[in-house]
C-alpha cells in the first residue's frame, strides 16, 4: 500500500533552523503488507522526543534513509498471522520502541529491555523478523526507526514492538506512554527502585525527566528536587509538588538535601557534564541512574576511588529497565488514578506536516512533548 512517512536522508549534516532547511521529508513510500508475526497499524498520534532529534543531528548515527518516530499509538489495521490470539483488527496498541525476540540470554534472564536480537534490529534499521517493509518510488529500501517509523500514516512492526490497550484513551495521552512514560517512570520504578521517603533529584525537565518526577512523587518520594535551565519548565515542575532550581544555583540545590546529596538522581539530558554533577550530587551511598543518550564521543569523567569510598551506585537504564507489555498497563492504572497525570507532559498536538517546525522547538528546549497527528492523505 501507498504511505505518507517522514524521511531523513542523511544524519548529522542537517543545520538549523529546521523548519527552513527541512530535514524530514514527507514522502510517499510503498508499504509491504505484514509478515506472519507482524501487524499494519493505522498511527492517529505520535510524540517527537529526542531520541529523534539524535537521529537527525548525528547524536545517534543510524543507516540511512530511514523513516522516524518510535513515540506512537495506532489502530491495528491488518494481521500478518491469521490466528494471532493476542490481536484482533480494531485494537488499539502502543508501540515500544525495543521489540524482545523472548529467546536470547538476557530475555531469558528476565532483561527483555537487554533484548541482543532487538538492539541488533534497531541499529541495522530492520524488523525483528528481517529485512525492512518499506521503500520508495524506486523500489530502494527505506531503514525503520526502533521497529516502528511512526511519523508515518501506517506502519508495519513487528508484534513484539505492539501492547495492546483500552480503546478510550485518548491518542494523544496514549502515545505518550510508549517512550517518555516508558523511560522516565521505569528509571524511578524499575531502575532506581526509589522507595517511600527517599529523596530524589532530577536534572532536565523534557517529557522523559517529567515523567520520572511524576513517578516519584507517585512513589513517595521525600524531598524531591528538579534541575532544568527553562524557568518555564521550572514552573511546571513546582506545580507538581517538586522544589526546583536552576542548574547555575549550586548553593540552593546543595542545601536542599540535608544528608550531603539525594538518595537517588535521575540523569535525563544525555550530555556528559550533566551526568558528572548529577554523580557529584548524590549522597554517600546514593544511586545514580543514567536515561539520557549522549553523543559516543562524549566521555564521563568521575573519580574511580568514590564508587567504592562513597558506595555509589551509578545504573545505565535503557527504556526504563521496562518490560513493556508489563509496565504499559501498570502506568495507564495510574494515570486513570489520577496519580500519574501523564497530560501535563503535552505542550502541543499538532498535523505531522508541522514536524520541522516542531523539531526547532524541541531543540532550543522550549517543547516538553509535542504530539503530532497524521494530516497527510
Amino acid at each position: 500500500m501507498e504511505i505518507t512517512a517522514a524521511v531523513l536522508e542523511r544524519t548529522g549534516d542537517n543545520p538549523r533552523p529546521y523548519a527552513e532547511n527541512g530535514p524530514l521529508k514527507l514522502t510517499k513510500l510503498t508499504l509491504d503488507p505484514p509478515r506472519p508475526g507482524e501487524l499494519l497499524i493505522r498511527i492517529d498520534a505520535a510524540g517527537l522526543c529526542h531520541s529523534d532529534l539524535s537521529v537527525i543531528n548525528g547524536d545517534r548515527p543510524r543507516p540511512m534513509p530511514m523513516a522516524l518516530g518510535h513515540e506512537a499509538t495506532g489502530i491495528v489495521e491488518a494481521l500478518g498471522s491469521e490466528d494471532d490470539k493476542g490481536f484482533a483488527i480494531g485494537d488499539r496498541v502502543i508501540l515500544a520502541f525495543l521489540p524482545s525476540c523472548g529467546e536470547c540470554v538476557r530475555c531469558k534472564a528476565g532483561e527483555p529491555y537487554m533484548c541482543s536480537e532487538g538492539a541488533a534490529a534497531n541499529g541495522e534499521g530492520r524488523l525483528l523478523n528481517g529485512g525492512r517493509r518499506l521503500h520508495d518510488g524506486c523500489g530502494h529500501d527505506v531503514h525503520h526507526h526502533l521497529g516502528v517509523s511512526a511519523f508515518a500514516t501506517h506502519v508495519v512492526v513487528d508484534r513484539r514492538s505492539a501492547v495492546k490497550v483500552d480503546k478510550d484513551i485518548p491518542p494523544h495521552i496514549a502515545a505518550l506512554f510508549g517512550c517518555a512514560v516508558l523511560t522516565g517512570a521505569g528509571a524511578v520504578v524499575n531502575s532506581a527502585a526509589v522507595r517511600p521517603g527517599e529523596t530524589v533529584l532530577i536534572y532536565g525537565l523534557g517529557g522523559v525527566g517529567l515523567s520520572a518526577l511524576l513517578a516519584a512523587r507517585a512513589s513517595g518520594a521525600g524531598i524531591l528536587v528538579a534541575i532544568d535551565p527553562s524557568a518555564e519548565k521550572r514552573v511546571i515542575a513546582r506545580e507538581l509538588g517538586a522544589i526546583a532550581f536552576d542548574p547555575a544555583e549550586t548553593d540552593a540545590i546543595k542545601a536542599a538535601f540535608p544528608e550531603g546529596g539525594a538518595d537517588v538522581v535521575i540523569e535525563t539530558v544525555g550530555k556528559a557534564f550533566v551526568l558528572k554533577a548529577a554523580y557529584a550530587a548524590a549522597r554517600r551511598g546514593g544511586r545514580i541512574v543514567t536515561v539520557g543518550l549522549p553523543n559516543p564521543a562524549e566521555v564521563l569523567d568521575i573519580p574511580a576511588v568514590s564508587l567504592v569510598a562513597e558506595g555509589k551506585s551509578l545504573i545505565g537504564s535503557y527504556m526504563g529497565s521496562a518490560i513493556p507489555a508489563r509496565d504499559i498497563p501498570r502506568y495507564i492504572a495510574m494515570w486513570r488514578a489520577g496519580r500519574l497525570p501523564v497530560e501535563k507532559l503535552l505542550s502541543s498536538i499538532s498535523p505531522m506536516s508541522q514536524i520541522n517546525s516542531l523539531l526547532d522547538s524541541l531543540a532550543d528546549g522550549s517543547a516538553i512533548r509535542q504530539v503530532m497527528v497524521p494530516d497527510m492523505a
